[in-house]
């Protein structure tokens, strides 16, 4: 735990827990039966039965650095007390998962300079790869709840380096590719930097919105052969259903293990970097959680973007998290 110390890493203890979870007679609370960590290390994850390691980062300095919104930051914070207080039962006992805690990163930019945050976002990069590859190197499944979509740069990098193929796949459900140019680093190019790195193998992604992403992108999409089902082909011209264009991209990604990405401006209406008035519904969003985490290729669940901070209903945020994490979970059951 000690090496993180100066990266504002801070540790859920089981006291932290037992003052967020609402005891209630006759009730049992997934914050009574989650477990937490001495110390951030593989030797104390290894001594956990739990499988799932859940891990909060707050920063929106990526977002802001693809010239999007502040608020991913407050997305931790606002899940945390949710989840806790969901039932722990026998749809999902709560000691399935290891709470670790969170990471402050928005420290590493000391000006809203673009220049200054896309080196901070490169910053970040190196730190939660690290962070992550320790969840990896201990046989867990890494739930990544909070900050920018430039995190799935560090998400699939981590996954990638603890298999033996170097590289994995990725499914996200997103209005936007994130296949920008490689500039700098930011929110909107953590995928082409995984890929031109060697990290990323296949990629797929559902809910692309026609009107939010370049020519130039959609040629890129297509020069590196990324699988993708637009919005509007399932919501307007309803060419395919919902439920079939998320199992037409797992068959793209599901040859082998993959990670599965969840930007939250793809849900109508919450609170996020780039908030949509048109997007899937929650329901949706649960229903592509569950099919894509029902393989046992599924590696990680990264949830970002989300940014209760910028809502009149921060709690409703922190539920939906709290749903799509407890939905991961329990489409694991078999595997």
């Amino acid at each position: 735990m000690e090496k993180f110390n100066n990266m504002a890493f801070q540790l859920i203890t089981s006291e932290d827990i037992r003052q967020l979870t609402a005891e209630r007679a006759g009730e049992t609370k997934i914050g009574e039966t989650i477990q937490s960590l001495s110390d951030f290390s593989v030797e104390a994850m290894n001594a956990s039965s739990a499988r799932f390691v859940t891990l909060g980062i707050k920063e929106d300095i990526g977002p802001r650095a693809n010239l999007g919104r502040a608020g991913a930051h407050s997305a931790w914070e606002a899940f945390l007390p949710k989840f806790l207080n969901m039932q722990s039962n026998r749809f999902f006992n709560g000691s399935d998962c290891l709470i670790a805690g969170s990471i402050d990163l928005n420290g590493f930019a000391n000006s809203n300079e673009l220049g200054n945050l896309r080196a901070a976002t490169s910053k970040i990069d190196q730190i939660l790869t690290e962070i992550l590859n320790t969840i990896h190197q201990a046989k867990k499944i890494p739930i990544v709840i909070g900050g920018g979509h430039n995190n799935s740069y560090s998400n699939i990098k981590a996954a990638a380096i603890n298999h033996p193929k170097g590289k994995i796949n990725c499914i996200n459900i997103d209005p936007h590719a994130d296949f920008r140019p490689l500039e700098g680093r930011h929110s909107g190019n953590g995928f082409s930097y995984a890929f031109e790195e060697g990290y990323l193998n296949k990629y797929a992604i559902v809910g692309l919105h026609e009107g939010y992403n370049s020519e130039n992108m959609l040629n890129a999409l297509d020069e590196k052969k990324v699988s993708f089902t637009t919005f509007e082909d399932i919501f307007i011209r309803e060419n395919m259903a919902f439920i079939s264009a998320v199992e037409k991209e797992l068959r793209v990604v599901n040859d082998g293990q993959y990670g599965i990405e969840v930007d939250l401006d793809a849900v109508e209406n919450i609170a996020s970097s780039a908030q949509t008035p048109s997007g899937v519904s929650v329901t949706n969003a649960r229903q592509f959680v569950h099919h894509s985490g029902s393989s046992s290729n599924a590696c990680y669940l990264h949830l970002c973007e989300a940014a209760p901070s910028l809502s009149a209903h921060p709690d409703q945020v922190g539920k939906l998290l709290a749903y799509l994490v407890a939905d991961f979970v329990k489409s694991r059951k078999n595997y």
